[in-house]
């Protein structure tokens, strides 16, 4: 496997973030279902709002200092594993790891009850979520006929600030933002499949993240209770 490392650049515009050390949060979401225009449109700029408010009220710290921290772990994943793949499953699963915590986070200070539908839930990634822990606007696109799986658009992505990887790498170097996705949505039940398919860093126009619903998990009663 090709060793490749990830290099944060200087640069001296600062940028604000939450003080959160995790990616996105997930929020509790159904099964597939449909949905009118007009209440989809509605939901949207309702979570566009909830977003924003919530990140106009969290302190925040200095962009340059969360990417260049960012960037360190990366590069000493990339020194002490030697393979790109590895670190690429290496970032997904520390993600994973701190979706399972911050889904408590994002629920308590965002106030998102029960989604509706796998749909709304993936709104609420896209608007709220990604705005209260990044900042940033994400869309949500390429719905499957069966309302499962989308695409998360990235415009902007703060992890890849003042970042270059060397060319024809296969590294993943946001994989931790697709693990922090799946860990959250399995805390509420949604066992889900997140990967990048577009990656700015490697020369595509965007970020793409492609969320998958793969089963709603069943909750089960632990043995003792289920005795008389």
């Amino acid at each position: 496997a090709t060793r490749s490392a990830a290099l944060p650049q200087k640069n001296n515009s600062p940028m604000s973030r939450p003080t959160s050390t995790g990616g996105p949060g997930g929020a509790p979401g159904g099964g597939p279902s449909g949905g009118g225009p007009a209440a989809t449109s509605s939901s949207t700029s309702a979570n566009v709002r909830l977003g924003e408010q919530i990140w106009q009220k969290l302190p925040k710290v200095n962009g340059e200092f969360f990417a260049l921290t960012y960037g360190t772990l990366v590069v000493q994943l990339v020194k002490d594993l030697e393979d790109v793949q590895l670190v690429n499953e290496q970032l997904e699963k520390m993600g994973y790891n701190i979706g399972t915590r911050l889904i408590d986070e994002f629920l308590a200070k965002s106030g998102v009850s029960n989604c509706s539908d796998f749909a709304e839930t993936a709104e609420v990634i896209a608007k709220v979520a990604f705005k209260m822990f990044l900042g940033v606007a994400v869309d949500v696109a390429a719905w499957n006929a069966e309302k499962t799986a989308c695409s998360l658009i990235l415009y902007e992505n703060p992890l890849t600030e003042f970042v270059e990887i060397p060319p024809n790498s296969n590294l993943y170097y946001s994989n931790i933002l697709c693990g922090v996705i799946r860990g959250a949505l399995e805390m509420v039940m949604l066992r889900v499949e997140c990967y990048f398919v577009r990656d700015a860093l490697r020369g595509d126009d965007v970020n793409e993240i492609r969320l998958e619903l793969k089963e709603k998990i069943k909750e089960e009663m632990a043995e003792e209770y289920r005795r008389e």
